[in-house]
């Protein structure tokens, strides 16, 4: 599988067979999505950085909602959790997706707001790949998200919801780096990775926007 960061939330997985692209945003000046096709979208929450479906070609099957999907052999939960830690009251709901593609496990939080629950936890304790935003502001920052990273435990991780253009954000991946005790490794355009070639233990890989 190939994995390419869009900027914000928005990867593309690039299976053998299925292309699958999360949270495409609206374009904003110094930021496209550009030409891009897929078979399936998944939408965290409505909102207009995370839910651009349109703009997203090869009339994908859109995945929006908590629930158990099957599309083209994928298996995708989505499972309900919110974008505060108010339980919704402030940014509303959030959908983290938990996505089974190749023989491997991936987990995209989305705008997750808060440390993972019990029953949150039981569904993504499988993942070996995490999304996880680490910029603070609208989602988790980078104290909760290594917390949730030794919830999960997964083989990845690959940070998002930040800017590494801009001092504050960058100063967020700094510090996330901080709390897992690794210094940032270099950015890299794209990640390939199979089953074969996960590692032992927990790996942080950095992936510098395309966008």
């Amino acid at each position: 599988m190939e994995i390419t960061w869009l900027g914000h939330a928005c990867f593309q997985l690039r299976g053998k067979q299925v292309t699958l692209v999360t949270d495409p945003f609206t374009p904003q000046q110094g930021s496209s999505l550009g030409k891009i096709s897929a078979s399936i979208v998944t939408i965290s929450h409505d909102h207009p950085g995370h839910n651009n479906s349109a703009a997203i070609g090869g009339n994908p099957r859109v995945v929006r909602s908590p629930g158990e999907y099957e599309v083209s052999d994928v298996l995708i939960t989505g499972i309900a959790s919110y974008h505060d830690n108010k339980r919704g009251q402030e940014r509303g709901r959030n959908t983290i997706y938990v996505i089974h593609m190749d023989g491997l496990v991936i987990c995209h939080l989305g705008d997750l707001g808060h440390t993972l629950q019990e029953e949150q936890l039981e569904e993504v304790a499988d993942a070996d790949i995490l999304l996880i935003p680490i910029g603070g502001q609208s989602t988790i920052h980078a104290t909760q998200a290594a917390e949730v990273i030794s919830q999960v435990e997964p083989r990845i991780v690959i940070p998002m919801h930040y800017n590494s253009a801009l001092e504050e954000s960058a100063g967020a991946l700094n510090k996330f780096c901080r709390e897992m005790g690794v210094e940032p490794p270099a950015p890299q355009p794209k990640f390939v990775v199979t089953p074969g070639t996960l590692p032992v233990e927990t790996q942080i890989v950095l992936l510098t926007p395309r966008s």
